[in-house]
């Protein structure tokens, strides 16, 4: 495998899992005061253009990170923008032993 396309690996790997762990912390937590709204809101934006992008050129590697990024920074700014209860109920259907 060539330097360039496993750095490319890396990189998408890196990119993917950086979300999974906040994803998880929220969901067993149920807290995201300490989480900016906008921020997430302009890195779901821009996740949404790259998995755009990515379809427009027909670049798999693009579509899948940026999708599966696109979808765990939503996630998280979906329960955000949830009021206490909503987010307690999204959090016990995805962890029911909590």
């Amino acid at each position: 495998m060539e330097t360039t396309t496993l750095i490319g690996a890396a990189a998408a790997a890196a990119s993917t899992l950086s979300f999974t762990p906040q994803a998880w912390k929220i969901i067993k937590s149920r807290d995201t005061s300490s989480i900016s709204l906008r921020m997430y809101a302009i890195t779901t934006a821009g996740f949404a253009l790259w998995l755009l992008y990515g379809v427009r050129l027909g670049e798999w590697p693009l579509i899948f990170t940026n999708g599966f990024c696109f979808c765990l920074a939503a996630f998280i700014l979906t329960m955000k923008a949830l009021p206490q209860r909503r987010k307690e109920q999204v959090a016990d259907a995805l962890d029911p032993s909590a």
